[in-house]
């Protein structure tokens, strides 16, 4: 079995370095992630209603092409794991759910959750090994204290997702672990960033953000990593508006960034640019 890479929307776009660098770290580790053909987007935020079915069916067609090709799927953004991991389970679990689908996809064949959906942390953790990681890393990090931030994304609800302990998560301070930095536990690393809420009501949202910098900066972070593109843009937003942190130097960045900057010191620039 090998594995296909599902980018998404965004990665296409303002998030292009969380997959540049996500890609070029996998060919250094000597994996290549091929890109699903024919992915569709996932619709970005999964249905709250149970009847909801269309706005899933983007994504189940995505997953009816991995089965094709017998591969794990490989995701990157937080949504797009988010929503392609529930409506994979919503499938395998509910029959409702299941009937509905493959009546609106006939011209597919019937899917039942077969293809397996994996982060990419978790294809750096379970598929690579951290342990690979740490010896290509060589300490480079030297002890540099990087913060995790997960969001509410990669870790809720845990049943579906099954990434991690959603009130102590570890794999984000592992993979940092991994590449010889020191990871910072903070209070606020898995709580809301407020998501769309900046489109409503950004200064509720800034406030939200402030919250998460400034915790991290107490508690020591020279950097801050993230999964999730959505995230990542609140972030900044509220670094550029913000009161406590804005006179910080501290970095947002995609972990993939850092992967990639421990990996291949000579590229920096490429990273960041």
């Amino acid at each position: 079995m090998g594995y296909s890479f599902y980018p998404g929307c965004t990665l296409k776009n303002k998030a292009s370095r969380l997959e540049e660098t996500a890609l070029e770290s996998a060919r250094l580790l000597n994996i290549e992630l091929k890109e699903l053909p024919e992915w569709q987007c996932c619709g970005a935020v999964y249905p709250l209603a149970r009847d909801e079915i269309v706005t899933i069916l983007g994504s189940i067609r995505s997953l009816i092409r991995a089965r094709e090709l017998d591969n794990k799927l490989v995701t990157l953004c937080a949504a797009c794991h988010h929503v392609l991991k529930r409506s994979n389970w919503a499938i395998k679990n509910k029959e409702d759910v299941r009937d509905k689908t493959n009546n609106f996809l006939q011209d597919e064949p019937d899917y039942f959750g077969e293809t397996e959906v994996i982060h990419y942390l978790e294809f750096l953790r379970d598929e690579i090994g951290f342990d690979k990681i740490k010896t290509a890393a060589g300490d480079r990090l030297e002890g540099k204290k990087v913060a995790a931030y997960y969001g509410c994304l990669l870790l809720r609800p845990e049943k579906e997702l099954e990434f991690d302990n959603p009130e102590q998560p570890t794999i984000m301070e592992d993979f940092i672990d991994s590449l010889g930095g020191q990871a910072v536990k903070y209070p606020y690393r898995n709580e809301c960033c407020g998501g769309y809420l900046n489109l409503k009501n950004p200064e509720s949202a800034h406030k939200m953000g402030n919250r998460i910098i400034s915790s991290a900066i107490e508690h020591g972070a020279e950097e801050i990593i993230t999964a999730c593109p959505l995230c990542l843009y609140n972030l900044d937003q509220s670094f550029l508006n913000g009161q406590t942190c804005e006179k910080s130097n501290i970095e947002v960045t995609y972990f993939t960034e850092l992967l990639y900057q421990v990996l291949s010191p000579a590229k920096k620039e490429v990273a960041y640019g």
